[in-house]
């Protein structure tokens, strides 16, 4: 795996932050202030330390308004929009499955979730641009923090507008879930529910 941020973070076991860190029953806590967590809480991108953090309600609304963060905590937004089938071939997309982030500095990076981490490589910017004329809301993404999620493995045509920490989670699923040389049989059905709980928080027709 190459470098950059979102490479280190996506690399390690885990989603960042301390979701599911805990014993079976045991609250999240929030990152920033140690408390409990709610359920469905937010999720912070912290840019320096190239992590997803918890943040309990009070924490996570001291960052809704752009630039609170000052550029180290960006809040993950929530939206999950389900595209209509977009051609991804000039994008690069290995075995079906990835992931693409725009970055603050307006280059975009590419992910594919493999059983030793996320492998990463640099979109060209004429590819991009091409996938955007096909889909204006590919122009949407909040930088660092939403991704394009794609994947067309086995003829599925899944494409969704995505909270970066989905992508962490699918990360890290795959490492979990992988066997052996070709993956094993249950990281296809693991995927699979992966999209369809997806599909379930997105809801809505296709755009």
């Amino acid at each position: 795996m190459s470098g950059g941020a979102l490479a280190r973070v996506i690399g390690r076991p885990g989603t960042g932050g301390r979701r599911g860190a805990g014993p079976a029953g045991e609250a999240d806590l929030c990152d920033l202030c140690g408390v409990p967590a709610e359920d469905g809480h937010r999720h912070l991108y912290d840019a320096e330390r190239a992590e997803a953090l918890c943040a309990c309600r009070a924490c996570a609304l001291l960052f809704t308004r752009e630039a609170a963060g000052r550029g180290h905590y960006l809040l993950i937004p929530e939206r999950r929009v389900r595209l209509a089938p977009l051609p991804t071939e000039g994008l690069g997309v290995p075995v079906g499955l990835a992931f693409f982030v725009r970055r603050a500095g307006g280059e975009v990076t590419a992910h594919y979730p493999s059983p030793a981490g996320a492998t990463r490589w640099d979109v060209d910017p004429e590819n991009w641009r091409a996938a955007e004329e096909r889909c204006p809301l590919l122009d949407t993404l909040v930088p660092e923090v939403e991704a394009l999620l794609v994947n067309t493995a086995r003829g599925r045509q899944d494409h969704w507008i995505t909270p970066v920490d989905d992508c962490f989670r699918l990360v890290a699923l795959v490492r979990r879930e992988w066997r052996g040389l070709s993956g094993g049989d249950r990281i296809r059905p693991a995927i699979e529910r992966f999209f369809t709980d997806l599909a379930e928080r997105g809801g809505g027709p296709r755009q």
